[in-house]
Parts: structure tokens; sequence; C-alpha cells
């Protein structure tokens, strides 16, 4: 009998934000505070003919993450996401935002139930991750990814985005919009309603 693979885990602990626009762009932002990479912010990007942009602040983000997501053009430019006191000012390469982010919403409501370390676990994200697709279609806790990799989402709160303003490449983004159809840069995509949740991904690949 042959060993099995030793598996190499990392952690992602922050936040993910989704926005869908009235021009037709869509854009989830990842600000990760803590992971394997250091502290960075990245922005996935999906056009309104579905063709898809990772925006990331540098070479070895931009190759491990469109390694485990799918993108049509990865480039590397300066991100930048500013906290303020109305949400977060985003700057992206072509991509400029404000965003307003508003009081915790009715998924965060339900999210307090569960105990943080238990809402981490990958076995309990396994467990509900048919349940949640249920409650949030085109969401989920489990899956595989890019490079033989198996992520988990377990997410722990969550806020209303109430407002975007912006541009992509000069043009204007309009106004708010949910994320509908889901965006398709991975196994899951955010809820429909534009929010900005805090999570730690989980991610088990086979060692190198």
């Amino acid at each position: 009998m042959s060993p099995r693979p030793e598996i190499v885990e990392r952690r992602f602990r922050g936040r993910i934000m989704g926005v869908g626009t009235t021009s037709g762009v869509r854009f989830v932002v990842g600000m990760w505070e803590r992971s394997p990479f250091g502290a960075f912010t990245d922005v996935f990007v999906e056009h309104p003919d579905g063709s898809s942009v990772l925006l990331a602040p540098d070479e070895i983000v931009a190759a491990y993450v469109s390694g485990t997501y799918r993108f049509d053009t990865v480039s590397v430019v300066d991100v930048s996401a500013r906290r303020t006191a109305r949400g977060l000012e985003l700057d992206a390469g072509p991509l400029r935002a404000s965003i307003d982010v508003g009081t915790i919403s009715p998924l965060g409501r339900v999210l307090r139930i569960v105990p943080k370390p238990i809402a981490r676990d990958p076995r309990w994200l396994s467990v509900i991750d048919p349940v949640a697709r249920l409650v949030a279609p085109g969401a989920g806790t489990a899956g595989t990814a890019g490079g033989g990799r198996r992520e988990y989402y377990g997410v722990t709160g969550a806020h209303d985005v109430t407002a975007v303003s912006g541009s992509w490449a000069g043009e204007p983004l309009g106004t708010l919009a949910p994320l509908d159809p889901p965006v398709a840069f991975g196994f899951a995509s955010m809820p429909r309603v534009p929010q900005v949740v805090d999570v730690e991904t989980t991610i088990r690949e086979p060692a190198a």
C-alpha cells in the first residue's frame, strides 16, 4: 500500500467584500490580515461578458491565487484598501471605488449563533455545506479548488454593503446591484445581497 500524500494546510484570516454594480462590473475584495504571505489585499473582478481579472499586489500572491481560482487575466498592480468612517476606499489599478458599509446583516445575526472555533473548523464546514448552498444559492462552505486543493470558508460575521461609486478603467461603475448571477471564480460565490464578511479560509493541498 502506497503512503498517503502529505497535506499542507494554509489559513487566511480577514474579510471578504462582494459588490455588484449597475454597470455589470462585479468585484470581490479579499482583505487578509493574516496569511502565509503576510497581510495583503487582492481583488477579483468579473465583467458583464463573464470575463474575469485578478488584481494582485505582487507576483507571489498572483501565482498562488491564480492557481487556486479561475481567471482570464492576471494583473499585478498596487492595491490599497483604506477603511473609512463610511466603509472602504479601494484603489487597485484600473479599479477605483468608494464603498459604504452598514449594520450587521440578517446573515450576520444567524452567524452569531455558532461559536467561532466551530464556525472555522473544516469538519463543521464540510457538514453544513449543503445547507449553506440552499440558504444562499451560489455560496458554499467547502469545495475543490485548483492545484488539487480543498478549500473551506469559515464565515463568522457579516455586514451589509449599502452603496458604491467609482470607476473601472475610467468608466463609471454605476450604483449598487445584487451579485446575481453568482460570480464564478471558484466553487462558491458571495451572497446575492452585497456584503462584507469576516472569514477564515482554510486551504489544504498536497505538499510540494
